[in-house]
């Protein structure tokens, strides 16, 4: 009898506890010391962290393309506007999303992109779908180079080899249309022009 009166009574006790617990979880949630999270402490979904990267890219690209049609390179009209229609369409899947930090490069204000990141931006963190850390002092180096056709070529080839990393770990068609941006930017490597 006493065996049984034990295991009631725990059973009692445990149903007790976990109402307790609820009651306190449940008072926990709606009390003054939880705040909202705000967006700086919530995880970015990892294709917006790259759309916003691949946007910022674009940025400084079109800056770059825009400083060399200013100076008598309308030819290259062309070229600025393909990166305009990856960039609409990065906008258009992304809308919610904006550039990384950082704005359009511009020749006397803006650097090329270091060696594995085509924006000079920081690294990605680990486990993102973009990879290759920029080396050091790349950036530091080209600060000072002025806007040219072997810069925009270099810039170009540089961002379509880091488009094939990128595709890893992303949707279909997110991944489709990196592919297609990566594709575009080798061909303009090839097709830029020797010279204005």
């Amino acid at each position: 009898m006493s065996s049984s009166l034990s295991r009631r009574a725990v059973l009692a006790g445990g149903t007790a506890m976990a109402l307790a617990g609820s009651a306190v979880t449940l008072a926990g949630c709606s009390g003054p010391a939880d705040a909202p999270e705000s967006p700086a402490t919530r995880a970015e979904p990892p294709e917006h962290a790259l759309a916003r990267q691949l946007m910022a890219d674009k940025e400084r690209t079109i800056g770059l393309y825009s400083a060399l049609i200013a100076k008598d390179g309308a030819t290259l009209t062309p070229f600025r506007d393909r990166h305009q229609a990856h960039l609409t369409e990065l906008r258009r899947r992304f809308p919610g999303v904006t550039p990384a930090p950082g704005g359009p490069a511009t020749p006397s204000s803006g650097s090329p992109p270091a060696a594995g990141s085509p924006s000079g931006s920081p690294p990605p963190t680990a486990g993102s779908p973009q990879s290759a850390a920029p080396s050091p002092g790349s950036s530091h180096r080209a600060a000072t180079a002025p806007v040219s056709l072997s810069r925009l070529r270099d810039l170009e080839r540089r961002s379509a080899a880091l488009r094939a990393r990128q595709v890893a770990g992303v949707s279909p068609a997110f991944a489709q249309l990196i592919a297609s941006i990566g594709a575009c930017e080798a061909a303009h490597a090839v097709a830029l022009p020797r010279s204005l």
